[in-house]
């Protein structure tokens, strides 16, 4: 008999690391009636979907808790206390001369709201509401202004020594050896990171600063050179970052928390003050990698490489972005706007594997799809599957719906194409999304000076199948005789011609197809939807797939097939056109008979008149 498979929560990596949690604290012998976790939110550029990731995975981890049947709570803290290090791409200039401030008393460039943290800060709280992510809300300025940190920050400052030497240990950073883990803000300029913190008297809760001026990023910050003190309790300064973790991991009671993979040494060192200093055992970790742009970059506010959640629910649902954020949390990813099509269509067959009656006879795999499911539904599973259609296929009608009736026609086409029963509001969105997502994509390409787009495609490029020699002569033989294809049965007609002659097998063939034209293994029939898209259009693109990597050899073998079939076409059509020419002379030398016999018959007339005239004749009245 085999050994049974223990499978935990829901049998993801959320409900892995949920338990790791619970394990640990049960270990510490900790209170066990609220476990929460935390996540840092940045305040100082745009909200982009790695920043996002954070917060989103930590609520994962918060349902996985509940799951396993403990309360628990996510804690977003805003980091509007920091100062600006750089300006993001597409804000005002006039913000450089903020460099070093704290964010939350730089006033905002769109004049919206109380200060520059305050907006962008509104900006990525937005994307967790629309996102469903439900947080409780701390801001790092009143953390530091109601006294929320004060008996963490007293006792780091009484250990700033030890600290120091902890920190050259473990990062090789020795500044922190002759200054405190601590910066003010400047009474005078009003930077925070310039002030060098040198002393601090308990009794008074007063630190001694001087304003000298500091590297922020690749620039260095002139300090005004004032010296003067600041009362921790007052909210005038701030830890630093080494420390600052384990200040907020204490006072808030804070169990697990994620971090990226560029915080490994912060958060070791604030590991070790936590559990040496402040004799707060940390709380347990996951480390994510950072998502990527396509060109490997990290995506960055200052760079303007950045995906918005906002961006990404402008063309697709919230629950595709929560796939991407759930799926895994191991290894970096590239994403951008491109993929958004891959992650709809993943999403919509987990979800009708989900309501299936197949189950995968793996049985950690098949929890593990039921439960990625669930997560990515916030665990509020719908009573019925939603609507589910290839994005590329909707977007690819778009392109040839008639001007101010899109939603219609795509809708309509889809029901004839056996891809949806019905048209419902739900369907209407999709169509929606889709056509943004090919429009804005066929623009950037436009903008980029693309010399890849044409006439009935969304601007994508086709995608590459790996086919047999066979399935690949039966398509290029296809895709040329789609030229001459004036219905759908036309184009039924010529798939099946082309894989008879070709001698392929029809599901590899037809497979191929739909992986070219729509992106997944099927879709619809095929007849209908190649009229719709356009067959030229869709000939040039199963062409264009299949010579993407094809050696010169093969592309002037392919091109010789083309010439080769456009001949013998151009053979079998001159007679018939000689044919139609003779007749259309034919035609010509009647209608001239007529044309000359009615004027024959009209001369005879006018001269019966004249005779009747000239001979006096008067005809009676």
């Amino acid at each position: 008999m085999s050994e049974q498979v223990k499978i935990i929560g829901r049998g993801t990596w959320l409900d892995r690391v949920a338990s790791e949690v619970i394990e640990r604290e049960q270990t510490l012998g900790r209170d066990l009636s609220m476990l929460r976790v935390e996540s840092g939110i940045g305040a100082s550029g745009l909200p982009h979907i790695g920043n996002l990731g954070d917060a989103i995975r930590s609520y994962g981890v918060k349902l996985a808790l509940e799951g396993l049947g403990y309360k628990s709570e996510l804690i977003a803290y805003s980091d509007d206390f920091d100062g600006l290090r750089k300006v993001p791409l597409g804000f005002p200039a006039w913000l450089n001369d903020y460099i070093a401030h704290p964010v939350s008393r730089i006033p905002d460039p769109v004049g919206c709201h109380s200060s520059y943290a305050a907006h962008v800060g509104s900006l990525l709280r937005e994307s967790l509401d629309d996102l469903g992510i439900k947080y409780t809300f701390q801001s790092g300025t009143e953390a530091y202004k109601s006294g929320l940190l004060t008996p963490q920050i007293r006792k780091i400052l009484l250990n700033a020594e030890v600290i120091g030497r902890k920190i050259t240990e473990f990062a090789g950073q020795s500044k922190y050896e002759q200054r405190l883990p601590y910066t003010a803000v400047c009474k005078q300029c009003g930077k925070i990171y310039t002030t060098r913190v040198f002393s601090f008297d308990p009794a008074r809760d007063v630190v001694s600063y001087k304003c000298e001026g500091t590297e922020v990023g690749d620039k260095h910050v002139e300090g005004c050179g004032y010296e003067g003190e600041v009362n921790i309790i007052e909210g005038e300064g701030k830890l630093m970052w080494k420390v600052e973790f384990a200040a907020r991991w204490a006072a808030l009671g804070i169990r697990f928390e994620a971090y990226g993979k560029e915080l490994t040494d912060s958060v070791k060192i604030n590991d070790w003050v936590a559990e040496n200093v402040l004799a707060y055992p940390p709380p347990h970790h996951a480390r994510y990698e950072l998502f990527q742009d396509k060109s490997g970059k990290k995506m960055s506010k200052s760079s303007g490489n950045l995906l918005t959640s906002e961006e990404w629910l402008t063309y697709a649902s919230p629950e595709s972005l929560r796939l991407l954020m759930f799926k895994r949390i191991v290894g970096a990813r590239s994403v951008s706007v491109e993929d958004i099509p891959s992650y709809m269509d993943e999403f919509d067959e987990l979800e009708e594997y989900y309501f299936s009656n197949s189950r995968d006879p793996n049985v950690m795999k098949d929890a593990k799809q039921r439960g990625l499911y669930e997560y990515t539904v916030l665990t509020v599973i719908p009573h019925a599957p939603g609507v589910h259609v290839p994005y590329k296929q909707v977007a690819e009608l778009t392109a040839v719906a008639p001007p101010g009736a899109l939603e219609e026609f795509v809708a309509k086409r889809l029901i004839v194409n056996g891809a949806v029963k019905e048209d419902s509001q739900e369907l209407r969105t999709r169509i929606q999304w889709a056509a943004r997502w090919a429009s804005d994509l066929k623009l950037k390409a436009a903008q980029a000076s693309s010399t890849d787009s044409s006439e009935g495609t969304v601007g994508t490029s086709s995608v590459k199948p790996e086919v047999d020699e066979k399935t690949g002569h039966a398509l290029r033989q296809f895709a040329q005789a789609l030229e001459a294809c004036k219905t759908p049965e036309d184009v039924q007609a010529a798939a099946f011609a082309a894989i008879k002659r070709a001698g392929a097998e029809q599901g590899k063939f037809f497979t191929a197809v739909y992986r070219i034209l729509v992106g997944t293994d099927r879709g619809p029939r095929l007849g209908p939807y190649v009229m719709d898209a356009g067959a030229p259009s869709v000939s040039r693109r199963i062409l264009e797939a299949l010579s993407d990597s094809a050696s010169p050899q093969k592309r002037d073998q392919d091109l010789a097939s083309r010439i080769e079939s456009l001949e013998a076409e151009k053979a079998a059509l001159l007679p018939q056109v000689r044919a139609l020419r003779e007749k259309r002379a034919e035609l010509g030398l009647q209608k001239k008979l007529r044309e000359l016999q009615d004027t024959v018959g009209m001369l005879r007339k006018e001269k019966e008149d004249l005779e009747f005239q000239v001979s006096g004749f008067q005809p009676k009245e």
